[in-house]
């Protein structure tokens, strides 16, 4: 019999199944994730057919005009070995051609991403555990946590573009509205401090973005997600680059479980990386 690798554009079905292979990696993305990131780039899922059998995947989702960012590279077991994860991999990245491309891979692929010109940024830290309250004491600094989706969005928007190389209205708006998490700003004399989403996955929850103006203003937003999952763990992706956030962590009460290299291709995207106290990626490569 003929073998037959063929790739294409993800399908709905595709889509859902993508979270469950993820799952099975250990990697832990939330349960509605890709409807955002479908919603931002509905051509960016791409799926490898091994004679009619969904075997591998690649998400290469695009931004604005210059931005990319690749995950979901997964290939199923029984397909490893066999030339099927780099031919996904090419044409996600031809799909990115001319563009400046992001991934969070796991730290022992690094070579292996620089022989496809990417250099790493820094570390994405995940810490998880149950948050210990320390960011009460923000409210007497004149801050009000809202829902995010009582801010007008153009606001939000242009809060979020300070710590993302593009704009991303699209996947935002998805993002926040999903019925499945919840996401606050911290507000103070009418301007927004601090933004910070949160949504339930098959293990921790997911923090991500978390953005604020200071570690006190961030350890609110913690607390203000964790009350809505009282007693629940939780799980945030770190950049190591921002030693503050790390230090929160650690006063939250939580530990280092994982560790991912964010990498780009090209030189590294302007960010207001002292806020970035946790991001929010495609899942690892």
């Amino acid at each position: 019999m003929a073998v037959t690798f063929d790739i294409a554009t993800a399908n709905a079905d595709d889509i859902a199944r993508l979270r469950g292979w993820a799952d099975d990696e250990g990697w832990n993305p939330g349960r509605s994730d890709t409807h955002a990131f479908f919603a931002a780039d509905p051509y960016g899922f791409l799926v490898g057919r091994l004679n009619g059998e969904a075997v591998a995947s690649l998400s290469a989702v695009r931004y604005g005009a210059d931005f990319g960012f690749i995950g979901f590279y997964i290939t199923r077991p029984r397909a490893r070995g066999q030339g099927y994860g780099i031919r996904i991999w090419r044409a996600g990245m031809a799909r990115l051609a001319g563009r400046t491309v992001g991934l969070d891979g796991v730290v022992d692929q690094q070579e292996n991403y620089r022989r496809s010109g990417f250099r790493r940024a820094w570390n994405n830290i995940r810490y998880e555990g149950v948050p210990s309250g320390c960011g009460s004491s923000a409210a007497s600094d004149g801050i009000a946590l809202v829902d995010a989706r009582t801010v007008p969005f153009d606001r939000l928007a242009a809060y979020d573009r300070r710590f993302f190389p593009a704009r991303r209205d699209a996947f935002l708006a998805s993002w926040i509205s999903l019925p499945d998490r919840t996401g606050l700003v911290a507000v103070r004399d009418g301007e927004l401090h601090g933004f910070a989403a949160v949504r339930p996955c098959a293990g921790a929850a997911r923090i991500g973005p978390l953005y604020a103006a200071s570690p006190r203003v961030a350890a609110a937003l913690v607390d203000g997600l964790a009350s809505a999952l009282p007693g629940q763990p939780v799980a945030i992706d770190i950049p190591d680059r921002n030693k503050p956030s790390l230090e929160l962590a650690e006063r939250l009460g939580l530990k280092p479980t994982f560790e991912a290299a964010r990498m780009y291709t090209g030189p590294v995207p302007e960010m207001d990386l002292p806020g970035l106290y946790g991001i929010t990626s495609l899942e690892l490569g």
